[in-house]
């Protein structure tokens, strides 16, 4: 697998910006089927920073449904996967493309 295929984006809430700024921990949806070597040298390569740790999550698939004119539609959220990756201590990584 390619290096540019195995991050899709990073996760950007509260929860995950709090644990960036407290424990230098950051998350990103992968690709379902990288695992944390890739990730490593992915989040390595791609932000420069020296990764200690990668947890990974697989995130069931859930079920939605809604009421419209049109009557109820029912469907399917897809599963993904989550990692959260900590970073060596003293070291960032500029998620929001900030150059202040």
């Amino acid at each position: 697998m390619k290096l540019s295929d195995v991050l899709i984006k990073p996760i950007l809430s509260e929860k995950a910006n709090k644990q960036a700024e407290k424990m230098n921990r950051y998350s990103f949806v992968v690709d379902k089927k990288a695992n944390k070597l890739e990730i490593k040298k992915a989040v390595e390569s791609f932000y420069g920073v020296q990764v200690e740790d990668v947890n990974t999550i697989v995130v069931p698939s859930k079920a939605k449904a809604r009421y419209t004119k049109a009557g109820f539609i029912v469907g399917r959220k897809p599963s993904k996967k989550k990692a959260i990756v900590t970073v060596a201590e003293g070291e960032t990584i500029d998620l929001y493309g900030s150059t202040i």
